[in-house]
């Protein structure tokens, strides 16, 4: 699937999860539900600006920036105690069953969004970079080659197994490395830890 094709599905099973999920949700699931709808409302908002729709701006980045790190991290793993699963929930048992896992992706969102955060005035091509065309211009350069955090053994924009792009790495990147690495690091997540849709 090509970036801008992922990108629109991503968007999209943000809404339809936000509006769907809610519905008789209650407590600690319903909080969650409400946490999980505020970061994908977050990644909405930068998404046109990542894909050269509309004009950079800095700060929008750094406001979504603080709604993804206030909800990732422990803050994130609060919300899920042992047997909060089951309707409306479309937490799996795996989440329990691989906490270790869950818990590092909850951390790796914190620390991928403060990285973009601090990205955010290095603009779409970086501070010293000729432009690239946005997060689409030059993809396979921006992400070192990587092939994602599911793919072939490799965690996200690493160079090799078990390596971490960390927040100060990412700082020094294009913004729109930090924009990848949380959506892939949020993907990642869903597809592990999430109930399909049928």
């Amino acid at each position: 699937m090509n970036m801008k094709a992922w990108l629109v599905a991503l968007a999209l099973s943000s809404s339809a999860f936000a509006a769907f999920a809610h519905s008789g949700a209650m407590g600690v699931t319903k909080e969650r539900m409400d946490a999980m709808g505020e970061m994908g409302d977050a990644m909405k908002r930068l998404t046109p600006m990542m894909r050269g729709e509309t004009d950079y701006d800095p700060q929008v980045v750094r406001d979504a920036a603080d709604v993804m790190i206030r909800h990732s991290g422990s803050q994130m793993t609060e919300l899920f105690p042992e047997g909060s699963n089951g309707a409306p929930s479309e937490a799996l048992d795996k989440i329990w069953e691989d906490w270790d896992a869950f818990s590092a992706l909850a951390d790796a969102l914190a620390d991928r969004a403060e990285g973009m955060k601090r990205a955010a005035e290095n603009d779409l091509a970086g501070p010293d970079a000729a432009p690239t065309g946005g997060m689409m211009g030059n993809n396979q350069a921006m992400m070192g080659g990587a092939q994602g955090m599911m793919g072939q053994g490799h965690s996200m924009m690493s160079g090799g197994p078990g390596e971490m792009m960390s927040a100060d790495l990412l700082a020094e990147m294009p913004v729109s490395a930090g924009f990848m690495a949380v959506t892939q690091t949020c993907s990642a997540c869903h597809q592990t830890f999430r109930a399909k849709k049928k």
